[in-house]
C-alpha cells in the first residue's frame, strides 16, 4: 500500500499516541474507588474501562504498524 509520508507519519503519530494516553488513563482507572465494590471485586465500571482502553490500545498499535509499514514500504 502506497500512501503520502506525512500521512504515514500522521499514522505513526496517531498510533503512539494511544501507546502513551491509553495505560496513563487505566492507571487511573485502578485508583478510582468506583473500580472495586465492597468486597474488591471488579464493577461495571472498570469491565467497560478496561474493554475501552484494550480496544484502544489494539486499535493503536494496529494504526502504528500500517503508518511504519506504508513508510518503509
Amino acid at each position: 500500500m502506497q500512501l503520502p509520508v506525512a500521512l504515514s507519519w500522521l499514522l505513526i503519530v496517531a498510533g503512539v499516541w494511544n501507546l502513551v494516553v491509553w495505560p496513563q488513563f487505566f492507571r487511573r482507572i485502578l485508583k478510582d474507588p468506583r473500580a472495586k465494590d465492597e468486597q474488591g471485586r471488579a464493577t461495571r465500571f472498570f469491565t467497560v474501562h478496561l474493554a475501552l482502553v484494550a480496544i484502544s490500545m489494539t486499535l493503536g498499535i494496529a494504526v502504528a504498524v500500517v503508518g511504519v509499514r506504508t513508510l518503509f514500504s
